[in-house]
């Protein structure tokens, strides 16, 4: 009678220790305690076909590291650290058109990358006229780095002229 009580207990003990381990996995990182929760059903499913403590406690074992052996590509892949790049630097080595006139000594300078606009400086010191391709180069503080493309700035230029030229 008491050996029948304590396998009751042990069978909804395993399904008590997995639902632990499942609840504290949504609260950490890596996927381990989901293997052991894993685990602990395979040794819920053990005591409930009649298994000895020894047995519930080596399918357990067993289970959990098969199961952290297969999770730990997923987890791999899901956890890969990656830098995020955030407001400017995200705009590095990309092309901008001139959209007012990047000059050092005037102090002046806007661009457009993409669809956004950005405060712009000459790295080279030079002036770039509205229209001229840019790369960015660099950051500093909100304003962009810009250099002239080399190649690319002289077909923008030819490009806005002809469309000036066929609308005259």
């Amino acid at each position: 009678m008491l050996d029948e009580n304590i396998q009751e207990l042990l069978r909804w003990g395993w399904i008590v220790v997995a639902v632990f381990f499942f609840i504290t996995e949504v609260f950490t990182a890596g996927f381990v305690l989901l293997c052991f929760g894993i685990g602990a059903l395979g040794g819920a499913l053990a005591a409930f076909l009649g298994a000895g403590l020894e047995w519930q406690l080596m399918v357990f074992i067993v289970v959990s590291a098969v199961s952290v052996v297969l999770a730990r590509p997923f987890a791999a892949r899901i956890s890969r650290p990656g830098v995020q790049q955030i407001a400017g630097d995200r705009m590095l080595g990309k092309w901008a058109v001139v959209l007012q006139t990047v000059d050092l000594i005037a102090n002046t300078g806007m661009v457009r990358v993409e669809s956004e606009e950005w405060r712009a400086e000459s790295l080279d010191g030079e002036s770039l006229a509205v229209g001229e391709v840019v790369e960015v180069v660099g950051v500093a503080g909100v304003r962009l780095q810009v250099r002239a493309a080399p190649g690319a700035a002289h077909s923008a230029r030819a490009d806005s002229n002809e469309t000036t030229e066929s609308a005259a």
